[in-house]
């Protein structure tokens, strides 16, 4: 029995090695055929039958009088194009021009661009670019059907650029919505959409980054899909059929395609909608600073391990910021327990925060960690920035901080009342260092080496001890912001 077993191994044994000689070797084929076939380029058929049906077009029309359409006419235009060549006006075909009796036109709606969108719900919400309805008097809907309809504007984001529409119809085939955090960089997406008004288009590529920072909220999609005037609005699509992104901004130095696009990623999009559709607009919060990048310097001279975090810059007057304590120079590390990797992050994070959330600001200062409670504010336009009064008397003039570049002189009362400040020295000039740093006339010093500066004689009491060879720190107000900004002096005497 023994015998036989062993004849039997090597009995199987032999005939193994003959059928690998014989290159009969269908396991391994059978292992190969997925790693093979997933080379394959994709077929996106399936994507344009489901998804299709949910592309729309939008077209807006705006009202103009009869004569200002009438100024873009090709007669008016050739009329243009001889004065241009020739120097003289084109002669009429038919004997002098007839003078049109002055007397008010009507208005007429003509065409001001085209864009494209998506279905967001059965009811009839469609989702855009703002960019797409800005200063459109009226918005027409046309589905892949052929049916047109008169859309009403919901809500614009200029921020985000995300609008949404209604139409009055039912029973519509919305999209599915994607989770972009599991989009990876190489992978395959689709866009759908109008370009150059050609509806239905169609083009496909990958994704060339993500987080991609171009503004001020949104941390752009970048893809290398041909996206092309009129695909604005149109959804970006993953390989399952959902959508990702709304394609918003391409990067060309000739008005076309060149190989970078851009869209907003869908789930800041939908919090958007979110709001567009409860409100009709966007509530943001803001701190009230200005923030930095933290470079490799600087945060080895503050003894932090790693470049993360936001550099303040400057804190503005009354501002939550302010409330809470911030300082300029302080390095934001932490908003509510999450980590700011970047200073892109902190706008995106507190603006994403309803106003009036009290929140915990994790900062580092002068060497340890330090929480503040803040009280989130609302994002308002910023006003502009003010200037200072005129002098109603001649202010005091001094040269003594003529080696770090500054020509300076005390404020006037009605220059104080109009700053809200006890005191302060007025920069009538920066030159060398001055400039250089980036201190500008009309800035008011409040504080120079952190001692306090109300007025031209402190100012010179201080400069007389500066070490000149060393850098010094001023406390400046501009406008409505304070900010600190570091001269580096010249070690020349005047």
């Amino acid at each position: 029995m023994t015998m036989n077993r062993s004849f039997s191994r090597e009995f199987l044994v032999s005939c193994l090695a003959i059928a690998i000689g014989l290159g009969v070797t269908p396991s391994l084929a059978q292992a190969q055929a997925p790693t093979q076939a997933s080379r394959v380029l994709p077929d996106f058929t399936d994507l344009v039958e489901q998804v299709g049906p949910s592309v729309v077009n939008i077209r807006t029309l705006e009202k103009v009088s009869a004569r200002d359409a009438q100024a873009g006419s090709p007669d008016e235009e050739m009329q243009e194009l001889f004065r241009r060549f020739f120097g003289v006006p084109m002669p009429a075909p038919n004997g002098p021009r007839q003078q049109r009796p002055n007397r008010p036109q009507p208005e007429q709606e003509q065409p001001r661009g085209v864009g494209s969108g998506f279905i967001l719900s059965a009811d009839g919400f469609v989702m855009t670019n703002a960019h797409v309805v800005e200063g459109a008097d009226q918005v027409l809907v046309t589905l892949p059907d052929k049916r047109e309809f008169k859309a009403r504007i919901v809500g614009t984001d200029k921020r985000s650029d995300v609008a949404v529409l209604k139409i009055e119809t039912t029973g519509l085939p919305a999209v599915r919505i994607g989770d972009v955090s599991r989009l990876k960089v190489g992978e395959w997406v689709m866009a759908i959409g109008s370009p150059f008004g050609l509806d239905n288009s169609v083009t496909a590529g990958i994704v060339s980054a993500k987080q991609r920072d171009t503004g001020d909220y949104l941390p752009f999609i970048q893809t290398d899909v041909a996206i092309n005037p009129g695909n604005s609005g149109g959804p970006l699509i993953n390989m399952r059929g959902e959508v990702i992104g709304i394609n918003s901004q391409i990067y060309s130095r000739s008005g076309g395609f060149m190989g970078i696009s851009f869209a907003i990623p869908i789930d800041e999009a939908i919090r958007v909608s979110e709001q567009l559709r409860t409100t009709g607009r966007v509530q943001r919060g803001r701190l009230g600073v200005q923030i930095d990048q933290v470079s490799k310097e600087v945060a080895e001279s503050l003894g932090l391990t790693k470049t993360q975090g936001a550099l303040v810059r400057g804190v503005e007057q009354g501002s939550p910021a302010e409330k809470a304590g911030l300082e300029p120079g302080d390095i934001i590390l932490k908003f509510d327990g999450k980590p700011i990797e970047k200073s892109s992050d902190l706008p995106r994070m507190v603006g994403n925060t309803k106003p009036g959330t009290k929140s915990t600001i994790q900062v580092w200062r002068r060497g340890s960690l330090v929480d503040k409670q803040i009280t989130v504010g609302e994002f308002e336009p910023e006003a502009p920035a003010k200037k200072a009064a005129a002098p109603a008397e001649k202010p005091v003039t001094s040269s003594a901080a003529k080696f770090l570049g500054l020509a300076v002189s005390d404020l006037t009362d009605a220059q104080k009342k109009e700053l809200k400040v006890r005191g302060g020295v007025r920069v009538d000039a920066a030159t060398e260092a001055a400039a250089r740093a980036g201190i500008q006339e009309g800035d008011v010093i409040l504080a120079l080496a952190n001692t306090e500066t109300p007025s031209v004689q402190v100012l010179e009491a201080l400069v007389s001890k500066v070490d000149r060879a060393k850098p010094v720190s001023l406390l400046i107000r501009r406008g409505e912001w304070a900010q600190y900004i570091v001269i580096r002096p010249s070690s020349q005497k005047p």
